[in-house]
């Protein structure tokens, strides 16, 4: 019998419901403190320093705030890049420019995401990036990342891998959510990279 991968679902579901029970039960004051701590130690990565074009995402809820580090990038001349949802969960991009240019765009029955409401450059714009930024609910020892199962990084990922485009991939967690180890599938890829309100984890 071969392994299709389907034995990870429900580890993964069920690791996913925990982490963000814990998430969704932080104080605003923490999530607040920790997107400034997050944006200071990102800021510090030799990627990010060198970096023309950024790939990121506007947080949402809970999830380890990411707009002090958006603007902070921008402020450096940075090209930052951020994803809007397309119907088929694929990722179509614009850029970044500033917080007056973010949509509230609600997408059915799921939470509302913040979108860039300029110009689409189309899903191959992520191409184009230096450093993806990806969401994650955790990280192992490795560097295989548990995303939130819509499977719309794992299309950024391959498309990424059939560009022959080598950006440096970050995952930015709360310190918790760096794990011993995720459920992981034959297409997952480890990142290079977790940043945490501690500091930074590189993976081989």
């Amino acid at each position: 019998m071969g392994h299709t991968g389907r034995p990870a679902e429900p580890d993964k579901r069920t690791l996913r419901r925990e982490l963000l029970t814990v998430r969704d039960r932080l104080p605003e004051d923490d999530v607040r403190a920790s997107a400034t701590e997050l944006a200071g130690r990102a800021l510090e990565l030799p990627e990010l320093a060198g970096a023309g074009t950024v790939a990121a995402y506007v947080s949402v809820g809970s999830e380890p705030g990411t707009l002090a580090l958006l603007d902070a990038l921008r402020a450096r001349g940075v090209r930052v890049l951020l994803p809007a949802l397309l119907p088929d969960n694929d990722l179509d991009w614009g850029a970044y420019a500033g917080r007056g240019s973010l949509a509230r765009v609600q997408h059915g029955g799921k939470m509302a995401l913040f979108e860039p409401a300029g110009e689409r450059l189309g899903p191959d714009a992520v191409t184009e990036a230096d450093v993806v930024l990806l969401p994650g609910l955790a990280v192992d020892a490795r560097g295989m990342r548990l995303g939130r199962g819509g499977g719309s990084y794992d299309r950024v990922l391959a498309r990424l891998e059939s560009a022959g485009a080598r950006p440096a991939l970050v995952v930015l967690l709360y310190d918790s959510e760096v794990v011993e180890r995720v459920p992981e599938e034959p297409h997952d890829r480890p990142v290079h990279a977790v940043v945490t309100p501690s500091g930074v984890r590189r993976f081989g």
